[in-house]
């Protein structure tokens, strides 16, 4: 029946999504791994002052460098809600919203081997 299946297909939205690395991306220029460590660092330094809660930002972290299989324990106990299966766009619990670039969670296509 369609009430059913609504009601099947509603409740299946509101379940935990299977966190996965974003899709492949390329820096506008090859960069190295310490320069991606930089933008890293510098990134997590500046995140709090656009805004939403430390210890959020504090978890995010936490899970962006995190083993996978850790990745879905982190995000349910800090009470982040992941909109994007990928972790670039979040909400707390009080619906603040938090996006991270794609350079926190994964690595470049043309990231440059150390030599």
């Amino acid at each position: 029946m369609g009430c059913a299946g609504s009601s099947q297909t509603k409740s299946e939205g509101t379940g935990k999504k299977k966190i996965r690395k974003p899709r492949a991306w390329k820096h506008p220029q090859p960069i190295t791994r310490s320069q991606l460590i930089q933008l890293r660092e510098e990134f997590w330094d500046t995140a709090p002052h656009y805004g939403g809660r430390q210890e959020i930002w504090d978890a995010l972290r936490a899970a962006a460098e995190a083993d996978p299989t850790l990745v879905q324990a982190i995000l349910e106990n800090a009470g982040i809600v992941v909109h994007n299966a990928d972790m670039t766009v979040c909400f707390d619990e009080t619906g603040a919203r938090y996006e991270l670039p794609k350079y926190v969670l994964s690595e470049p296509k043309n990231l440059i081997p150390y030599t």
